[in-house]
This record gives structure tokens, C-alpha cells and sequence, in this order.
């Protein structure tokens, strides 16, 4: 058996064919044509970034006036993975089968969870993976869920429409998807949605889910949401969190009526 060498997790770095060698795969263009010296100052820009051992595994044409690179090189630095604190949804992963459990047994009737691409966001791949009963890698959509009513309203759906048919629908989440990213429209079109909800008094009514490949969870918090889910999603992490996130309210506003009903009964107001 390999012996497993160990990780120095206070000084990590890149591991490449050797642990803690800190190699990296570098590939960029540059605007000339190639030669001698465009691969000389493809190596000093890589320098400049701080990396050692340089070794140009290709050079080649890429257009006119064009040349492609990909470099090996080694980098110095370390980090502390140690200390880092990550923004991250605190939600258990379950499977369909468990969160269809869990909605039956503690919740007792279908969530219902809209889903759009907000704005003029046209583009439904990310919306339809988690929607659509085939799902994505394996993992089945929402439409396939017993206890969720899940509908997928498509693209290019207005900020104001999509909270009017949640309002007429008595939905319980609402998951958009935002993949245009030029001069940050998809964090715009965001802060509108929650902007717009928190005028109409609808900011906790519904669970806000935001997702797309530019979208992080700390982004989606910043812009007013209670989740957000990147590249790599799939429906049951979706589904996971939204019917935890619907407990954990549920749960709350039970307690805080509890401690209502504690305080009235000790003033008398029942009597």
C-alpha cells in the first residue's frame, strides 16, 4: 500500500507530480506572432506572477498576430488553509427519496417552488436542469418530486410578474437563474427582485434562491437572497435546502408564538 504523505494544511499549495511542489498549469495569449521573444516575455509575465521553475510546454499559433501558450511553473507562496472562513448554506444533503420523506412527515403537504430566468436572461439550461424531471448527472428535477410542486416558468420573466404569480400561486420558494453577467446586470436584476419584494412586504414570505455560474452564495446574501448555488448544483441540493429552510422558519414562528402566547397567558389576558 502507497504511503500517504501528509498535508501541511497552515502552509498548502498546488500539488503537481510531487506533494507541496506548488506546480500549476498556466495557458494564455498573447497579441504577437510567435517567436524567440514572445516566448521570452511569455516567461517574464509568468515570473512577474510570482512563480519559479518555468517551463514552456507549448508555444503555438492561435491567429494572425496571435500566439498561444501553456506553461508548467512552480509557485512560492503558501496559505493557511487553516484559517479560512467560507459564507456557505448549512443545509443537510439528503437524497429524493429523504427529502420526499421529510416533506411528508414534517411538513404534510406539496412546497410549492417557482422557478425563472429573471429579467431578459434568456438562457434555461441551468433552470431546466434543476426543474426538469431528468435533472442533471444523475439527480433528478423538482418536477419529479411527489411532495414538491414544482413549476418552471422559463425565461425572460419580469422581476414583478414572477412576484405577482408567486402572490397568486401562494408559492414557498422562488428560484431564479441568472447567467448574463455583462456590466453585472444578473446582480442588478437581483437587488430589483428583492427590492421589489421587501416594498410589497414579501421578503419573508418566499425563500429566495439565486443560481448561475456567476452567482456565489455570499453574492446571493449581499443581494438580499437566502441562498445562492454556482456551477455543479444539482436539484437535490436545491431541494435539500429549501425544505430545511422552510422547517427552520416554520420551527421559528412556532416558538415565537409559544413565547406570545406565554406572556399573554401571564398578564392575564385570558381570563
Amino acid at each position: 500500500m502507497a504511503k500517504v504523505t501528509e498535508v501541511n494544511l497552515k502552509k498548502l499549495r498546488p500539488y503537481g507530480d510531487i506533494m507541496d511542489d506548488g506546480t500549476v498549469q498556466i495557458a494564455f495569449t498573447l497579441p504577437v506572432e510567435i517567436s524567440p521573444e514572445a516566448r521570452e516575455a511569455a516567461v517574464q509575465l509568468v515570473q512577474k506572477m510570482g512563480f519559479e521553475q518555468i517551463k514552456v510546454a507549448t508555444m503555438e499559433k492561435a491567429a494572425d498576430g496571435f500566439s498561444f501558450f501553456v506553461i508548467y511553473a512552480q509557485l512560492k507562496f503558501t496559505i493557511d488553509f487553516t484559517q479560512i472562513k467560507v459564507l456557505k448554506i448549512e443545509a443537510p444533503k439528503r437524497s429524493r427519496s429523504e427529502i420526499e420523506e421529510v416533506v411528508r412527515t414534517k411538513i404534510g403537504r406539496k412546497l410549492i417552488i417557482l422557478g425563472a430566468c429573471t429579467g431578459y436572461d434568456a438562457h434555461t439550461v441551468g433552470i431546466d436542469a434543476i426543474f426538469n424531471m431528468k435533472g442533471f448527472s444523475g439527480d433528478y428535477g423538482l418536477e419529479r418530486y411527489q411532495w414538491l410542486d414544482a413549476r418552471n416558468l422559463g425565461a425572460q420573466v419580469q422581476n414583478e410578474d414572477l412576484l405577482n404569480i408567486a402572490i397568486q400561486e401562494k408559492a414557498d420558494a422562488i428560484l431564479i437563474s441568472k447567467v448574463v453577467s455583462q456590466h453585472n446586470i444578473h446582480i442588478r436584476d437581483m437587488k430589483d427582485l428583492i427590492q421589489r419584494a421587501e416594498k410589497l412586504g414579501l421578503k419573508n414570505k418566499f425563500i429566495f434562491v439565486a443560481g448561475g455560474p456567476r452567482v456565489t452564495h455570499p453574492m446571493a446574501l449581499e443581494c438580499g437572497f437566502d441562498a445562492g448555488f454556482s456551477v455543479g448544483t444539482k436539484p437535490s441540493d436545491v431541494a435539500s435546502y429549501v425544505v430545511e429552510e422552510y422547517i427552520r422558519r416554520s420551527e421559528n414562528q412556532r416558538v415565537k408564538k409559544e413565547k406570545v402566547h406565554k406572556k399573554s397567558k401571564k398578564r392575564g389576558d385570558f381570563k
